[in-house]
């Protein structure tokens, strides 16, 4: 084989590996994530809150702000308070926790703060908005599961429909191989998502209220695109640093961030009107029940 040809081949390896890994390792972290999701409650928080710390250091490993290690302690200790907080059901005291821990972050290192702040308003809206939307005790799982699948499945579609038609790209400057076939695959995607709950009907009530296609249509579209934006986000910061993956912490994924990214962003817009419509026990129903 000339080299020529070996190039193409040796990438096509790589790419068929890296595949296999992604499987590999969803076929793992998704089962368990789903079950943590049902039982809910103190265990779901404290998946939530390390998930967190994990994003947060994940953040100044990128923006090249680790080897503070009095910044990442602080933000760290504070993230894991507010999570204990959360599952005490004292949400007061876990935002004021927080802020605590802002001005913590700030106050230790001056110099420079801004992308040190930003990373800990990043991880500290993923720890509170996803124990938020599953605090609802017969809508929280199932606005939860809305939520984690049309991620997931506009993550997968974007990426089948991308390879597979490609085309022109979407933000090249920023992440050079989404293209506009694979966003608009897995917004696609998404709707079948959403269709799906309303055809199936979840709910632990009886009889289950009746859910409405076009809201939840709408719900699945808004969060789809959300998601992605969450991912070009992501995207960004790292190209502004030159980083390729937030870590190697998962096979064939990267970091958390590099798996997180879309459901924080759709996760925190999801409280964000849940916590409008309905106040902070009823962010699921108010996602779910129009």
């Amino acid at each position: 084989m000339t080299e020529d040809g070996a190039a193409p081949a040796a990438t096509a390896e790589q790419g068929s590996r890296n595949l296999f890994l992604r499987i590999a390792a969803a076929a793992v972290l998704a089962p368990a994530a789903l079950a943590i999701a049902y039982a809910g409650g103190w265990l779901w928080t404290a998946l939530v809150t390390v998930a967190s710390i994990g994003l947060y250091v994940e953040w100044l490993i990128i923006v090249d702000a680790a080897y503070q290690r009095r910044v990442a302690l602080a933000g760290g200790v504070a993230l894991a308070i507010s999570g204990l907080c959360l599952a005490l059901g004292l949400i007061d005291s876990s935002l004021a926790v927080l802020a605590v821990g802002c001005i913590a972050v700030i106050g230790l290192a001056p110099e420079r703060s801004g992308w040190r702040v930003a990373g800990f308003l990043y991880a500290s809206a993923a720890e509170v908005a996803s124990v938020l939307v599953r605090l609802d005790q017969v809508w929280g799982f199932v606005a939860l599961i809305l939520i984690l699948l049309v991620v997931w499945v506009t993550d997968i579609g974007g990426y089948f429909a991308g390879r597979g038609i490609g085309g022109p790209k979407l933000w090249p400057r920023v992440s050079p191989k989404k293209t506009w076939a694979g966003a608009i695959g897995g917004f696609a995607a998404s709707l079948v998502v959403a269709a799906g709950f309303v055809a199936v009907g979840f709910g632990k009530v009886q009889p289950p209220p009746t859910l409405k296609l076009g809201p939840i249509l709408l719900v699945g579209a808004v969060l789809s695109i959300v998601s992605q934006l969450g991912d070009l986000f992501e995207s960004a910061v790292k190209r502004r640093f030159g980083v390729k993956d937030s870590s190697q912490l998962i096979p064939g994924h990267g970091g958390l961030m590099d798996r997180l990214d879309g459901f924080v962003a759709a996760v925190v817009v999801a409280a964000i009107f849940g916590l409008l419509r309905g106040g902070a026990d009823g962010v699921g129903r108010s996602l779910m029940v129009w």
